[in-house]
């Protein structure tokens, strides 16, 4: 009976998570740091990706063993949850880019300018370098972003209807986020362009297309998570004003007018304009205000840790 309480506890938390995963600027990591799961996340995360390593190596035996210290009874219910929560809500979320793309736009852009608040909280050293380095990758995307409009009409084909090479490749890119404070994986499938496809693979269940993303995921986790921890563990600071210079840039994605994020075209604003800004603003205080509110149940989890051994 405790394990069955478990079990439903964490598929709903996986749930939950894989709401916040859907939109774009809101972290699922943030979510699990709220529910108190994260250090457990990362774990598993980090298990499961040096197995994957391994096995990318060559190296069978290794990954077996790997494969092993991973807490499947914990991970298994939390994606599930996560799957649940996409597959349910994704055909919301594309309604709604079909019938309200300005104030869907809107809602992202205040969503992802709130993380890039979050993420410069977590530079702890912000000097030049930092500076600059957050500069020119907000520079560079932005000018690149930019190339995506109307370089030719098959480009822009190419983004609606991609092809299974570019849905491997977003699948590779957006599990990084899993390890990347404060970035969601659909924050990189909107700068990639990959976002609206993705959820109509979901919701058309594109079994062909949602497995190829899904072998992308496995190529990202085994490959990418190890070189991101090693950077992370060595030049944190770097690559967090690198991320937030990507944030900054890709707002030009976001840009709800004229076209919202079907165009990186930076239009003056035109009717609607109350909503898409109230929503924008609505956006960023939620990630804010949720981000404060993980902070706190991070802080009572470090307590409670430290207590723990001071009382052994």
């Amino acid at each position: 009976m405790p394990r069955l309480r478990e079990t439903s506890s964490n598929v709903v938390r996986g749930f939950l998570m894989g709401s916040a995963d859907i939109v774009p600027g809101v972290s699922g990591g943030t979510v699990a740091l709220v529910l108190g799961i994260y250090r457990r996340l990362v774990s598993a995360i980090r298990n499961g990706s040096s197995a994957l390593g391994r096995f990318a190596r060559l190296d069978a035996r290794g990954g077996v063993r790997g494969l092993r210290e991973v807490e499947w009874v914990f991970l298994i219910p939390l994606l599930a949850g996560i799957g649940l929560a996409i597959v349910t809500l994704s055909h919301l979320v594309e309604t709604l880019l079909e019938e309200r793309p300005v104030e869907l736009a809107g809602l992202f852009l205040g969503l992802v300018l709130g993380s890039t608040i979050v993420a410069w909280r977590l530079l702890t050293v912000r000097d030049s370098l930092r500076l600059a380095a957050l500069a020119v990758t907000a520079v560079v995307v932005f000018l690149l972003l930019g190339l995506r409009e109307g370089t030719s009409e098959d480009t822009v084909t190419q983004l609606s209807d991609p092809a299974l090479w570019a849905f491997f490749g977003a699948g590779a890119v957006a599990i990084c986020a899993m390890i990347l404070p404060g970035i969601s994986g659909s924050f990189f499938l909107v700068i990639l362009g990959m976002y609206s496809a993705v959820l109509g693979a979901v919701n058309d269940r594109d079994l062909v297309a949602l497995g190829v993303f899904v072998a992308g995921c496995v190529l990202g986790l085994a490959l990418f998570s190890q070189v991101l921890h090693w950077a992370l563990g060595r030049h944190y600071d770097t690559i967090m004003a690198v991320l937030i210079g990507l944030m900054v840039g890709s707002l030009r994605v976001l840009w709800p007018w004229p076209l919202g994020v079907e165009s990186t075209s930076l239009g003056t604003p035109a009717s609607p304009v109350v909503l898409p800004v109230v929503l924008a603003v609505a956006g960023m205080a939620v990630v804010v205000g949720f981000d404060r509110v993980a902070r706190g149940a991070e802080d009572r989890t470090t307590e409670e840790e430290q207590e723990d051994l001071q009382a052994t």
